[in-house]
């Protein structure tokens, strides 16, 4: 099993490359692709080689900016924050002369460009929960359901309660087969979580088709079995604020990838096995097959007789 990284490694490794000073600065143009349909641009200002603009741009990124994305964005790259470049969201300009911090950890930073922006809304709702479990007379109706909308035809919902945060992942299986192992999947989770040393672990629930309650009245439901809705509900201890808030942030939002991942993985791993299976069989056919008793055949007396 491979591990998926948070940060986006084409960007590392360019600016690893670009902001080393042994590496005389030249033109770049390069645009790539990370996880759910973010576009990147990288590339030097028109005659100025030393001058870096890194643009990202994704279909969801009004929805981010209306949950806070600017603020978070603010506080991580403020010193490099320049107008968005033409046709992108959002840019990162980098004088290669005066960085203006160190290179490693800016290169870090850089690199989480999507993942900070993402975490925008959930550091909303862990923040309303903190809140809202303080006051005693909560009221529930003004727990706000943050919709983004990151991929075509899927969404992430995150809303607070008093105490807990829910997230909830509306997510498209394409092919039935993807539909019955996530089925499996879900259901190893639930099991998995009855073990003491796991009761720890956020709650794991799994519907198909039908949505859960918490964004039942929503509009524009996609009403099909290729739909499924996958909850995690998170506890404070689960996002206690520091280093452990920061990693549940990240790991939560590279969920889907990684159960795409392991579908992918399993249904490789069964064709392997039935092909090696279908090997097997032919081996024990082509065992069984009868000797050939036409032609002339030679008795013990020296004789030939031929057989009809």
């Amino acid at each position: 099993m491979i591990i998926l990284e948070y940060s986006n490694r084409i960007i590392e490794d360019t600016l690893n490359a670009r902001f080393n000073p042994e590496n005389k600065p030249k033109p770049i143009e390069m645009s790539f692709v990370d996880f759910d349909g973010v576009s990147y641009h990288l590339s030097t200002l028109e005659g100025q080689d030393t001058k870096l603009l890194l643009s990202i741009r994704w279909k969801c990124w009004p929805e981010l900016v209306s949950y806070g994305a600017n603020d978070v964005l603010q506080r991580e790259y403020g010193p490099w924050i320049t107008s968005p470049e033409s046709g992108y969201d959002f840019s990162l300009q980098f004088d290669l002369e005066n960085l203006g911090a160190d290179p490693e950890e800016l290169i870090k930073k850089v690199g989480l460009l999507k993942r900070n922006a993402m975490a925008a809304p959930y550091e909303r709702a862990f923040d309303a929960q903190a809140m809202a479990e303080k006051e005693e007379n909560w009221d529930p109706s003004s727990s706000q359901l943050m919709a983004v909308h990151y991929r075509d035809g899927e969404a992430v919902y995150i809303q607070h309660q008093q105490d807990r945060v829910t997230v909830i992942f509306s997510t498209l299986f394409k092919e039935e087969t993807d539909r019955i192992f996530a089925k499996v999947f879900f259901h190893e989770f639930a099991e998995v979580r009855k073990k003491s040393i796991f009761s720890h672990c956020p709650q794991v629930l799994y519907s198909n088709r039908e949505p859960p309650l918490e964004i039942r009245y929503v509009p524009g439901l996609l009403d099909s079995e290729s739909q499924g809705y996958v909850t995690f509900v998170l506890f404070p201890r689960n996002y206690i604020p520091g280093a452990v808030r920061e990693e549940t942030i990240s790991r939560i939002q590279i969920y889907r990838d990684y159960l795409h991942y392991h579908l992918k993985c399993s249904k490789a791993y069964m064709h392997s096995r039935m092909r090696a299976r279908v090997s097997e069989f032919l081996k024990v056919l082509n065992r069984a097959k009868p000797e050939d008793n036409s032609g002339e055949k030679k008795l013990a007396s020296g004789r030939t007789f031929r057989r009809s």
